[in-house]
């Protein structure tokens, strides 16, 4: 489990395709403190394992469903990642209950500064956008967000002055792909209104 707050900015160092699979190698000096092999961090928003220890940062692995769900298996060498350690039993949650497990990939459609706040709007794919509500949370590249608005297959967020500081997102060019995850809460609240409705057909 992760609050989608980040706690640094790390940067590829390589990805390595092999043929056991595929390894993403990360530099990192915050979240590398107290990591050990096995342990869960957030790459931009999706929940990976620590395969490999290095002084500077860590490795992990891609499997066939996080390539096909994510960007991850798109990242070049010094690309920026947004991190985060997964959450200690009573720890302070800050943002949102963020899973890791990324819903699908939308795209940076537009930008604009406001003040010292910066306007962003992503594109979503079609079968999100249900999830996706005005005053709710949403996780971009592992950046736990409310939405502001939401419309014609895309919706918008406002990064505050600090949040612009402490994330790689504003230096996303339009069309720059980002990893989604919705509120887990919204797809239980929908399961469970399909799971009464069947009932009530067959009652």
């Amino acid at each position: 489990m992760f609050t989608g707050l980040v706690e640094e900015v790390g940067r590829v160092r390589e990805l390595v395709s092999e043929a056991g699979g595929t390894r993403l190698s990360i530099s990192a000096q915050v979240v590398r403190l107290g990591l050990a092999l096995g342990d869960s961090v957030a790459v931009d928003g999706a929940c990976l394992t620590i395969v490999e220890l290095e002084p500077d940062g860590f490795r992990v692995g891609l499997s066939h469903e996080t390539r096909q769900r994510t960007h991850l298996g798109h990242v070049r060498a010094g690309d920026p990642l947004h991190l985060e350690r997964s959450v200690q039993a009573g720890a302070r949650l800050g943002g949102h209950y963020v899973q890791g497990h990324v819903d699908g990939v939308g795209q940076v459609v537009e930008t604009r500064t406001e003040g010292d706040s910066l306007r962003m709007w992503f594109s979503s794919p079609t079968e999100l956008m249900r999830y996706i509500v005005v005053k709710g949370y949403i996780c971009v590249d592992g950046v736990s967000l409310t939405v502001t608005e939401r419309g014609d297959g895309r919706f918008g967020v406002a990064l505050v002055a600090y949040t612009r500081g402490a994330v790689s997102l504003p230096s996303k060019p339009v069309g720059a792909s980002v990893n989604l995850e919705v509120d887990v809460i919204a797809k239980y609240v929908e399961s469970l209104l399909e799971a009464s409705g069947e009932r009530d057909r067959q009652g």
